[in-house]
């Protein structure tokens, strides 16, 4: 079977290669990530992301990846001291790929995956310390107000995903709900945001 894609680096920590090599960055993470509909990083709101996971606050950390995908957000969080992670994805293949992965990387006892909508799984979230929306600037705005009930005081927002066009609305929109704005990063197309909720 032939290669999948290159192995590649994001940032100053990452290395993302297919199940089949092996890390040739021992000094980095390594992600191992089967390729499939929802990309092995590439794209420019995931390697954002990527590049600031390793500033964040991760030991022991809860984490909820909303739109997880293939699951490397929250993988990345948890080979870099997260606790455990909660992934959900409106679509089955992306819960599929979020178990794949969490196999390959030897993380599955600490991920749990939901397939579905947010206000379909209410009742399954708890509070946690660190939440990665990386999905449209407009249904960020839609689940703005459940984000940072289940973010704890203190907790942080990396919410990527957004058009340009979006960025100021989001921005406004999670700030008016007691979150305060720590980076505004904007790339090709998209923009990333990381905001901390304050204390009540």
């Amino acid at each position: 079977m032939g290669r999948l894609f290159t192995p590649f680096c994001v940032g100053d920590c990452f290395e993302i290669i297919p199940p089949q090599d092996q890390a040739q960055q021992p000094q980095r993470t390594t992600l191992v990530m089967a390729e499939g509909a929802f990309g092995s990083g590439e794209h420019e709101t995931t390697a954002s992301c990527l590049e600031i996971i390793p500033e964040l606050p991760l030991q022991n950390a809860d984490i909820l990846d909303l739109g997880c995908g293939t699951g490397i957000l929250a993988i990345a969080a948890l080979k870099r001291g997260a606790r455990q992670a909660l992934c959900v994805d409106i679509e089955p293949a992306a819960i599929n790929s979020c178990r794949i992965n969490a196999r390959l990387n030897q993380v599955e006892s600490r991920i749990s995956v939901l397939c579905g909508e947010l206000h379909q799984l209410e009742a399954q979230l708890h509070p946690c310390d660190l939440i990665f929306a990386n999905i449209y600037g407009d249904i960020l705005l839609t689940v703005a107000e459940t984000l940072v009930q289940y973010t704890k005081p203190g907790g942080l927002l990396l919410l990527s995903g957004i058009l340009y066009e979006y960025n100021f609305d989001v921005r406004e929109c999670y700030q008016r709900l007691g979150c305060q704005l720590l980076k505004n990063r904007l790339l090709m197309e998209f923009s990333t945001l990381l905001l901390r909720r304050l204390p009540d």
